[in-house]
């Protein structure tokens, strides 16, 4: 499929960079694996498209040039870096919530035993109570997500909650980029605490 002209505005290129802090953040906070998990984030003057770290790096590798930009139906439209094979996790949350603007998959150590034990969520602290009966579980597969059908069966299971367990996985999102406050306050700390400088002032 031919690539659409994509132009990089002021607002995408402070998303990527963003994006690029967010992976930082993740593997500072233990929540690398290698090259596996991926994070992306919807483009606001367009959110048919939306931008994603590629296959075969790692999330403190991500890189302005290595950024994808994708649409809901998981064709890169702009970037030459290989797209990741569970692009339809993304793309289908998209797709099905209108409402959300990022989507991270991660492989949390004390998540994915939680969520291969069957048992819910409880709230034991002041973040956990953010989750509290707010997390979707998918239990179709435990497979890779890598077809338009699987990653639907994930937007379903998902369905109006903040976070899912695909099974041995995790599944974040954020609804928006400014709110709530304190989800800001926090990252803004995390991103101080990796690269020694805010990324509030473009929040």
């Amino acid at each position: 499929m031919p690539k659409a002209s994509v132009r990089e505005t002021k607002q995408s290129r402070a998303l990527k960079q963003k994006l690029i802090v967010a992976g930082k953040v993740l593997v500072a906070a233990g929540q690398g694996d290698f090259t596996r998990g991926h994070i992306s984030v919807r483009l606001p003057d367009n959110p048919k498209l939306f931008l994603m770290k590629p296959h075969s790096i790692g999330l403190d590798e991500i890189t302005l040039q290595s950024i994808l930009t994708i649409d809901l139906e998981g064709n890169v439209v702009a970037g030459k870096a290989r797209r990741h094979s569970e692009v339809y996790i993304h793309s289908e949350i998209f797709k099905a919530r209108p409402d959300v603007n990022s989507v991270i998959h991660a492989h949390p150590l004390y998540c994915v035993a939680l969520s291969s034990s069957g048992h819910p969520v409880k709230a034991y602290s002041q973040p956990g109570a953010l989750f509290y009966e707010d997390v979707g579980v998918y239990t179709e597969t435990i497979a890779l997500i890598r077809s338009h059908e699987t990653g639907a069966g994930v937007a379903k299971a998902l369905g109006s909650h903040r976070a899912a367990f695909p099974r041995d996985d995790i599944l974040a999102l954020k609804r928006q980029m400014t709110a709530p406050e304190q989800f800001v306050i926090n990252f803004d700390y995390l991103a101080r605490r990796v690269s020694g400088k805010s990324v509030n002032n473009s929040w």
